[in-house]
């Protein structure tokens, strides 16, 4: 079964241990297509060849870099003529021109395709690209959403092909994995961990909530962002400078060991008009390293965490203070949420996990006449 995966996702290192995790299926040869870089509005993400064992990466130029719905693979029609893939594997949202090119051209070879989602919300787009996401929407053969809002939301715009719910990609437990053992005499550590610090994340109720804590800790904030010089005097204002550190953006091979040295990790984002969370990737980062999470009602967050973490109203600094202070008391407490998210992340977040679920979609796609089943 040979596939080809359209991934702009996948210039980053890490996420590549899913390809290699796909590769690794017996039945399947894969081919991931990345461009050289994304020129994404934080600052250019380039290419990272760090697993690449077992599959072919190829690394071709896009028109509209950083354009994120009119971004395209020129080279894409001579690719698919020389691959001739059983699958394309569309990694990218039904209503973008790279997706809209890419399935047209896949069908042209024979191809069957599927596309990837996260959005959550019932967003509408002027033409053209409402045509393209009908057309996306009425040829796909298959869907993969990030979250479970999304299937209700691309339900209700019409699509009517079958679908999973799967995450984008998952982690590596033996990278994420806990510490030894934490040093029992130093200050309890929360962390909050963003790649970036901006008002829907709610690191303010996190700064309100453990103004409020007794005893002896400390709160590591991880990011930058529009939002870092408000919570800087937010923290001023609190009278906690002295307890918060704000650590600036983690380098991705550094996360690891940032988040093993916490003994809590709270992710407090709030829903916006126009934005709720979509997964909360950091979560099972945490709970693979070991470290117990709070994590708010917003968007997909309470089905990641499951039965693995607290979970608390949006906004509630009270509830919010309630679960990092039972942390804080309880150490048998902490033990056995620092277990049940271990795993938890091992039963349905290992990138070894996600790589099988989507094989079992490829094959039912290029089975004649199988049946392809319903998430």
């Amino acid at each position: 079964m040979r596939v080809l995966m359209l991934s702009k996702a996948c210039l980053v290192g890490a996420y590549q241990t899913k390809l290699e995790a796909i590769a690794r299926m017996p039945d399947v040869e894969l081919t991931a297509l990345v461009p050289p870089s994304w020129d994404d509005p934080d600052g250019r993400v380039a290419l990272e060849r760090c697993y690449t064992d077992g599959y072919e990466l190829l690394v071709d130029p896009i028109r509209f870099n950083g354009h994120y719905h009119t971004y395209y693979y020129p080279t894409l029609p001579r690719r698919l003529r020389q691959f001739r893939p059983d699958v394309v594997h569309i990694d990218e949202e039904p209503y973008n021109l790279a997706t809209w090119l890419a399935m047209r051209q896949a069908r042209a070879v024979g191809a069957k395709t599927l596309f990837f989602t996260w959005q959550n919300l019932a967003r509408r787009y002027p033409p053209p690209f409402s045509l393209m996401e009908r057309q996306v929407l009425a040829a796909s053969d298959y869907a993969i959403m990030g979250n479970r809002e999304a299937a209700d939301i691309w339900r209700a715009k019409g699509y009517a092909g079958p679908y999973r719910v799967i995450p984008q990609f998952g982690v590596d437990p033996v990278l994420f994995s806990p510490p030894a053992a934490r040093d029992a005499g130093r200050a309890f550590i929360i962390g909050s961990a963003n790649r970036r610090l901006v008002p829907e994340k709610g690191v303010d109720l996190l700064l309100r909530a453990a103004a409020g804590l007794p005893g002896v800790w400390r709160l590591h904030i991880a990011g930058d962002g529009p939002a870092l010089p408000g919570l800087r005097r937010l923290a001023e204002e609190l009278g906690i400078a002295g307890r918060v550190d704000f650590d600036g953006p983690i380098p991705s091979d550094q996360v690891p060991a940032y988040l093993r040295d916490l003994d809590v990790l709270a992710l407090t984002s709030r829903t916006l008009p126009n934005w709720k969370e979509q997964f909360g990737r950091v979560l099972i980062e945490a709970m693979a390293c070991g470290v117990p999470v709070i994590g708010s009602r917003c968007g997909e967050i309470p089905h990641v965490i499951g039965d693995a973490g607290l979970i608390i109203p949006e906004e509630d600094i009270d509830a919010l203070r309630a679960g990092l202070l039972q942390f804080m008391q309880n150490d048998e407490l902490r033990r056995e949420f620092n277990r049940r998210g271990r795993q938890r992340v091992l039963e349905h977040f290992t990138q070894a996990s996600i790589a099988a679920e989507t094989v079992a979609i490829y094959r039912s796609l290029s089975a004649p006449g199988a049946a392809v089943p319903l998430d």
